[in-house]
């Protein structure tokens, strides 16, 4: 249902043959590093978006000179997983034609930065040569499923990963455009075209916004299942998966200053048997295909579809179009929405490193030679790799041999794993400035430093190894889920940020906000009585951020559309 006239971008996806436009002839004009205006939004749905480094645009634009285009490739790989022979492809592609760089997403995959125009057609040949593909990356499309964390600790851990992988092939545009333009029409494995072309799941304008499937195994919440359009918790029975519970209308973005636009937690809507699963994620997304607002792209997620419509309609029409009722949710628990920093081992006695990544960028700098270590990991073929949704980096299916190699090579390259604060353990940035274009303030490059004073009254309240989850963005769109930080930090412009404080250790309630437009120096002397207190006066098992509201900070937001209600300015 849209109300007023379809947005500018409905109107392009309408008219791109397929989500084909002009890319192709783009890329072959030399002129400009750029593409036409219509195809940088098409491009979304090949998995790219262009962007250019806002470090030098200043000094460019004094010397009359374009923008530094350049592209960000982000692949689609549902559950994160890719083998060691994947990973060293992987690394080739970011050396050759990217910055040297890989960055682990908040969706659990990778990001390639700084790929210039004349490189895209190749690095996108060279990602198929590995195995994988960037199609549906991004875009209004359901955009790379996530799973839990490591396929391999257990049975039940295994079939939602396999679970997500048939769920990612199942909602593939049908389109050939993808083959067409990059692979000159290899096809893509496992992947639906129809003849002629016809999308019988999304039709010809694909959905109103962009729409993300999760799964989740109880107890660990380590994909955030709350903050999706559709998210399924794992209800296991003697180490198998029978059915999950479902949830709908989450999503993290906003803007500032507009309060009909805010962050949402999903709705558990009921139960589904194990093998109803994706014939209930349809029906969830073509609801919304319907439904959802075409005309303020703002106002456009799933998540203010049921808003607008309620959520018992929008169930109703889940069962209608299901042909059955989804049953009453099942019971469970989550306790984290972390992961398990180091090592662990699975019920099948294989072991599993987790790694923590600054803020999920993997990298060589002086004494601390990441991205090496790893390729030299990798270069060995002992272990397989998961990026999870935090951003952080699995060594897995390791053998009990091969735990000593893997520690000697991080040990070598100097990043041999060490003591972390709790908070560093639990920490999340977006990538912001100098490349994301709706940045307004630093994210990844500054939450290291601000993480570091941060220790430093942590340490003086004793509270060094308390998990306490904290989250930083650059902008309120959320990609660093930053309402789900027992501390959250969204950037307002450069220096400043809004902090939230008050969500759910395990994911389940959002914070609110306390303070606006805080410095560094303002935000430490906030925290600080806060968290010399919590010292003090938590009680046995409290977290930081039930503490928060029962000390009186903030109050809790229990509805999302209560979201900016009930704040009283620090």
């Amino acid at each position: 249902m849209t109300d007023g006239k379809p947005s500018k971008t409905e109107h392009i996806k309408e008219a791109s043959h397929f989500l084909r436009g002009t890319i192709s002839e783009g890329l072959v004009h030399v002129e400009s590093g750029a593409i036409a205006d219509d195809d940088t939004q098409l491009i979304k749905f090949h998995g790219s978006y262009m962007q250019d480094d806002r470090d030098v645009r200043g000094e460019r634009a004094k010397k009359k000179l374009d923008k530094a285009f350049m592209f960000m490739v982000r692949l689609r790989i549902p559950g994160g997983f890719v083998t060691s022979s994947q990973w060293r492809q992987l690394d080739d592609i970011a050396v050759n034609f990217g910055n040297k760089t890989l960055r682990v997403t908040t969706r659990a995959t990778f990001q390639f930065h700084g790929i210039i125009k004349s490189n895209l057609k190749r690095t996108m040949q060279a990602i198929h040569a590995a195995g994988l593909d960037t199609i549906a990356a991004c875009g209004d499309v359901t955009r790379g499923v996530m799973s839990v964390a490591n396929p391999y600790l257990s049975k039940a851990h295994r079939q939602a990963f396999e679970l997500a992988k048939r769920t990612s092939l199942y909602f593939l545009p049908r389109t050939n455009a993808y083959s067409d333009i990059w692979l000159n029409g290899a096809p893509i494995p496992g992947k639906i075209v129809t003849d002629p072309e016809k999308e019988t799941i999304y039709g010809q304008t694909y959905l109103p916004r962009k729409f993300k499937f999760v799964f989740a195994v109880p107890p660990d919440n380590d994909v955030d299942v709350f903050a999706h359009d559709c998210g399924f918790i794992a209800i296991v029975e003697n180490g198998e998966i029978v059915g999950w519970n479902v949830t709908a209308g989450g999503g993290m973005g906003m803007t500032h200053g507009v309060p009909e636009t805010f962050p949402r937690l999903g709705d558990v809507l009921g139960y589904c048997s194990h093998e109803k699963a994706i014939e209930v994620a349809e029906a969830i997304l073509t609801v919304q295909r319907d439904w959802g607002n075409r005309s303020n792209r703002a106002r456009a997620r799933l998540k203010y579809t049921i808003e607008d419509h309620g959520l018992e309609n929008f169930k109703a029409e889940v069962n209608k179009r299901l042909g059955f009722d989804l049953a009453p949710a099942r019971p469970y628990a989550f306790t984290r929405n972390g992961d398990h920093i180091g090592w662990r081992q699975g019920e099948d006695k294989k072991w599993h490193l987790t790694i923590y990544i600054d803020s999920g960028r993997i990298k060589d700098t002086p004494g601390h030679r990441l991205r090496s270590a790893i390729r030299a990991i990798a270069d060995l073929d002992i272990c397989d790799f998961v990026m999870t949704a935090n951003q952080n980096l699995i060594f897995t299916n390791v053998s009990a041999r091969a735990k000593g190699k893997i520690d000697k090579i991080l040990a070598e390259h100097g990043v041999a794993p060490k003591s972390l604060s709790g908070a560093r353990r639990n920490s999340i940035a977006c990538v912001a400035l100098p490349t994301c274009a709706l940045a307004l303030a630093e994210s990844e490059r500054y939450m290291p430093h601000f993480l570091t004073k941060l220790e430093s009254i942590l340490e003086k309240a004793g509270l060094t190894d308390e998990e306490i989850v904290v989250r930083m963005t650059g902008c309120p769109n959320g990609c660093g889920r930053p309402y789900l930080g027992e501390i959250g930090f969204v950037g307002r412009s450069p220096g400043l940020y809004n902090l939230y404080l008050g969500a759910a250790f395990d994911g389940a309630r959002m914070n609110k906000l306390y303070a606006q437009d805080v410095d560094e120096a303002r935000a430490l002397s906030l925290l600080e009585p806060i968290l010399l207190r919590y010292a003090k006066e938590r009680q046995e098992g409290e977290r930081f951020g039930d503490f928060t509201i029962r000390a009186g900070y903030v109050k809790p937001t229990l509805i999302s559309n209560q979201f900016h209600e009930d704040v009283t300015l620090a």
